[in-house]
């Protein structure tokens, strides 16, 4: 598929020096890390023109952080989501991050960014990041690489398949999330978006040299096995390959928690395949995601035979 530019928000090619961009962050009971967020934002080498927090329904001190930075940094918007704890189908950081979505609507801005409030980076990180795409117009989304400590407080980056952007702190073209029709209300939204984004003619990545420190470990909020159930449920819905999905069974048997791991894994995808469930995506985007996976397949099994 070609993407089309019927319009662009890009004013940088006006003169501009620097784009311009939001960040809408979900934050629920952060208070042990949203300040780190905070002063990583507030130091930038660019601001960001509006930064909207929406509180989930935080039962801890995450508010009263919060409120202390919005009161002296007037690009902070701080909302409450009056939705939170309700009982609803999909994701509930992007039904907030839709909530807070919602209050930019006047901003004049080129990038939307997704953060989390349990990360910290460097203070040009978001300056570096812009640069790359007014450098590749065809780059659609893109992140850093993010760290985390393991047990014995070591920082290890995280491994991310090439076309992957982080989550956690994930940055968008404008028109690209206008043209895959922003973020879906699920689990998985963050493979989702990729995939329709690519299926348009956008190129999605991660750059290795610009890194983000993720203070809580990936899956400690909802525990591992948990975590595995839903990923192997993301993995049906984003129609994933078979042959790929197995190796990556198998390879999970052999992390912790030893076979749990893969158990889980399985679990979600057949819960998905047996319940019927719809994919997110269309045939030609699972097409180009399956073809995808067969890319990294076999460059993974050409680096184990040059390795040998």
């Amino acid at each position: 598929a070609c993407r089309t530019s019927a319009h662009s928000h890009m004013s940088i090619t006006s003169g501009q020096t620097h784009p311009r961009y939001v960040i809408v962050s979900p934050v629920k009971d952060e208070e042990r890390y949203v300040e780190m967020t905070l002063q990583s934002v507030v130091g930038q080498t660019v601001q960001p023109v509006l930064w909207v927090i929406v509180d989930d329904g935080s039962k801890d001190g995450t508010a009263g952080i919060v409120g202390r930075y919005a009161a002296t940094n007037t690009f902070i918007h701080f909302v409450s989501n009056p939705h939170a704890g309700m009982r609803q189908t999909g994701s509930a950081v992007i039904r907030a991050f839709n909530y807070g979505f919602r209050e930019i609507s006047a901003a004049e801005y080129d990038f939307i960014v997704k953060l989390d409030c349990d990360l910290s980076f460097e203070k040009d990180y978001f300056e570096r990041l812009l640069q790359r795409f007014v450098v590749e117009k065809e780059l659609g989304i893109a992140s850093g690489v993010y760290w985390e400590q393991d047990k014995t407080g070591i920082w290890k980056e995280i491994a991310m398949p090439s076309y992957h952007a982080a989550g956690a702190c994930k940055v968008i073209r404008r028109q690209c999330f206008e043209e895959i029709g922003g973020f879906v209300t699920a689990a998985g939204w963050d493979t989702v978006d990729e995939i329709r984004a690519m299926a348009r003619g956008w190129k999605t990545t991660h750059f290795q040299d610009l890194r983000m420190k993720h203070h809580k470990r990936e899956g400690s909020g909802m525990g591992l096995v948990r975590t595995g159930v839903m990923h192997g449920e993301i993995y049906y819905l984003t129609g994933g390959d078979k042959l790929f999905f197995a190796l990556k069974v198998l390879h999970r048997m052999t992390a912790k928690p030893i076979i749990l791991g893969g158990l889980a894994l399985m679990w979600g995808y057949v819960r998905s395949l047996l319940g019927g469930r719809q994919p997110l995506v269309t045939a030609v985007e699972s097409k180009l995601y399956r073809a995808r996976l067969r890319e990294r397949m076999h460059a993974q099994a050409r680096a184990v035979i040059t390795r040998n």
